[in-house]
Parts: structure tokens; C-alpha cells; sequence
């Protein structure tokens, strides 16, 4: 890990959009939070949703916590360009908007309208 404590690693040929992962995370889970954000496609994300949702298709985005203090986070970037229209985002906000929502998973939150209020509020904060 960095001195960051946010590792950001792409195994896809795409690009990474430039977005405030590092201020993101820090916000939501704090500094001293060891996190790793990995980019991957459709054929590891798959394999990754079998194993631990026992759902054999890929998705877009799976986060794991570690302990209090470490989590990890996969964004399915293969994904991204066929699913942010449906969310009325470019491909870019729709990023930012998976990485908040996984973030705020580990955080500890469930799908609710709660954590729903928490994403716009982050969202808003850094005019995504």
C-alpha cells in the first residue's frame, strides 16, 4: 500500500477517468483506511459474483470489507458504457457514482433508501 492508502490498479486495456478516488475514499471511510480499488472486465467479474453471490453473470461493481480498516473494491469498467444511460450518466459519473456506492458499502451500509441519501450527499459534495 501507499502512503495513501488507496491502491488503484487497472487490469483492462481502458482508460481510467480522472476523479477524486483518494478524496472519495477519505471521506467516506476515512484516512487511515487501507483500501484497493481494482478495474477489471467481464470475465473476472463474473467469476468474482459466482463465487461470492452465487450469481454466474458479471456486474458492475463488488466490494469486499477485510476488517474495520481494509476493504477491497472491483469496478467492472466493460460494464460502464452499457449501464450509465440507464442512470442518466456519462460513463465517467456513472464510474464515480459505482466507486461512492461501494465505498459506502463498506461503510457498512445495505441497499436502502438511507444509503441512497448518503451517495447524493457525497455526490453533491464533489459535484459529480
Amino acid at each position: 500500500m501507499t502512503s495513501s492508502k488507496i491502491d488503484i490498479k487497472n487490469t483492462t486495456k481502458g482508460k481510467l477517468p480522472s476523479l477524486p478516488f483518494e478524496n472519495i475514499k477519505n471521506k467516506v471511510l476515512g484516512k487511515n483506511y487501507e483500501l484497493s480499488l481494482v478495474f477489471i472486465g467481464n470475465k473476472l467479474s463474473r467469476k468474482l459474483n459466482n463465487k461470492y453471490r452465487n450469481l454466474d453473470k458479471p456486474t458492475n461493481i463488488l466490494s469486499f470489507p477485510l476488517s474495520d480498516s481494509e476493504g477491497e473494491i472491483f469496478i467492472n469498467l466493460n460494464l460502464v458504457p452499457k449501464e450509465a444511460p440507464k442512470f442518466n450518466k456519462t460513463p465517467t459519473k456513472f464510474i464515480a457514482y459505482l466507486f461512492i456506492h461501494g465505498v459506502i458499502h463498506l461503510k457498512g451500509f445495505e441497499h436502502s433508501s438511507k444509503m441512497e441519501a448518503k451517495e447524493n450527499k457525497i455526490l453533491n459534495f464533489f459535484n459529480l
